[in-house]
């Protein structure tokens, strides 16, 4: 294993999640119609905190530049656990939306992603933890349609942000490892 296949992957990686980023706002349109959920942020979007938390719906691991204290193994290990559980937040919506072969395609992207950071993983000679998050319980907290709008905004909107992360952690990845 070469650090040319390193870097294919990582490039691979890198470009799932622009993928990524430029889907969601496709599929945020298609499934959110409720007015004020935008992702603009300019926008005159409604504060969500409080539904954020009736709905019990979780925070990705945070990723930030490798440090000291954040090392290439937290960062792949965070970015594997937030994929896995933005990837089971999808899920739980999919059915409830109007367009869930989008979140369906969406959903698949984030799982190729996923398998991109295992091989970084196993390239960079990194162990992988496990952490799983449980994301079954907001199925049955979605009881109305402004729910399952307002948790579907929400998580493509926190998917966003962490995508956004994840791009930056790969890209400084990149650079300290080459």
């Amino acid at each position: 294993m070469s650090d040319s296949e390193l870097s294919r992957v990582m490039e691979g990686a890198k470009s799932l999640v622009r993928k990524v980023l430029s889907d969601i706002p496709v599929v945020h349109e298609s499934c959110v119609s409720t007015q004020g959920l935008t992702l603009d942020p300019s926008g005159d979007s409604m504060n969500l905190e409080y539904m954020v938390n009736l709905l019990e719906i979780p925070s990705a691991p945070k990723l930030k530049a490798l440090a000291a204290d954040f090392t290439l193994e937290m960062s792949l290990n965070h970015m594997a656990e937030g994929l896995r559980m933005y990837s089971g937040l999808l899920q739980v919506v999919s059915g409830r939306v109007a367009s869930s072969q989008t979140v369906a395609d969406l959903r698949a992207d984030i799982n190729d992603l996923q398998a991109q950071v295992q091989k970084i993983q196993v390239l960079s000679h990194v162990s992988s933890v496990e952490a799983q998050t449980d994301v079954s319980g907001l199925s049955s907290r979605l009881t109305s349609d402004y729910e399952v709008q307002v948790a579907t905004h929400v998580i493509l909107a926190h998917l966003r942000s962490f995508s956004q992360d994840a791009f930056r952690s790969l890209r400084n990845i990149a650079h300290t490892s080459s």
